[in-house]
């Protein structure tokens, strides 16, 4: 069942932000139409609406297609980095960061990605990658033990976002305000733990999650639950279903069922699951409407979407 939610209490701030931009345009636009003189900003302000970041300040990147988010790769070079455990210094086991090499268009959002029990961060090397090419700076990480908990995969989460705006080689190239999380089973699950504990995050996308809990009605971050239909692990019934279903729809939220995958769909290249994270990502962590067309309407069932229950995520 389709829900709709037209005031999403965890988007207000970032449509604030838009209203400021618009303030501003209009304003510049004023100063041209009786001859007044503009500043330098104010001139910018007025740009052509045709320039790539005239909707709104985060936006990044071309106007989306679904050619674009189909694509082995994104638009944007990229570039890695290696974190020793050393670095790490205990809040996490070690990671690689993915990142764009282009400056030119500012900061970019941050984004934490965990890989799920046993695996290490080379199972999301695929996901991480891939979503970096679209305009994130992506800390993949292991964890302090394969063997760790979703709580504790959670916590490590939180501190991969600390480290990557506070002490990574790239921190300046991070907007520290607008940063999301990711994971696998128990990093999925962790994900969500991340959420529940860090209401500041902008974005979610636990992938085939596994966790023992499954009422997360705290939760108030944006989320997109991507489960797998033939998940034998983490049975959607039992983890997916039960998460999405819990998490207040003022959040906004969506669920997106892969059509005849299992639990290990995410640890390869995979078009679905990127597509919608990718325009998860960028419509809540760069608050980029360009991207509602993928979310709303809700995808209907397809050869690749055996269910998709959604907010409707409106600018």
């Amino acid at each position: 069942m389709q829900s709709y939610s037209t005031t999403p209490q965890a988007s207000a701030p970032r449509r604030t932000r838009r209203a400021t931009a618009a303030a501003t345009l209009t304003l510049a636009l004023a100063l041209l139409g009786t001859g007044g003189t503009l500043a330098p900003a104010a001139q910018a302000a007025a740009a052509p609406a045709t320039q790539t970041n005239a909707l709104g300040p985060y936006d990044r990147g071309p106007n989306p297609t679904n050619a674009i988010l189909e694509a082995a790769r994104g638009p944007f070079t990229t570039a890695q980095a290696t974190v020793t455990s050393v670095q790490a210094a205990g809040g996490f086991g070690g990671a690689t960061i993915y990142y764009p090499t282009s400056t030119s268009e500012g900061t970019f959002g941050g984004v934490a990605v965990s890989p799920g029990f046993t695996a290490a961060r080379s199972s999301m090397a695929a996901f991480a990658s891939r979503l970096a090419s679209h305009g994130f700076v992506v800390i993949s990480i292991d964890t302090i033990t394969r063997s760790d908990q979703p709580a504790s995969r959670g916590r490590q989460l939180l501190a991969a976002l600390d480290y990557l705006t506070q002490r990574s080689s790239v921190a300046s190239r991070v907007d520290a305000s607008r940063l999301g999380v990711a994971g696998h089973s128990m990093g999925g699950g962790g994900s969500l733990s991340a959420s529940s504990s860090r209401p500041s995050l902008q974005a979610a996308v636990p992938l085939t999650p596994w966790h023992t809990t499954k009422s997360w009605t705290g939760i108030r971050v944006p989320t997109m639950v991507i489960g797998a239909e033939n998940d034998s692990v983490a049975p959607v019934s039992s983890h997916a279903k039960p998460f999405y279903n819990s998490i207040p729809a003022s959040a906004e939220k969506a669920y997106l069922e892969l059509n005849n995958a299992s639990h290990t769909a995410p640890n390869s290249s995979n078009t679905t699951i990127a597509k919608y994270s990718v325009a998860w990502m960028k419509r809540f962590i760069d608050d980029d409407v360009r991207y509602d067309q993928f979310l709303c309407p809700v995808p209907s069932t397809s050869t690749t979407i055996s269910a998709y229950q959604g907010t409707c995520p409106h600018s």
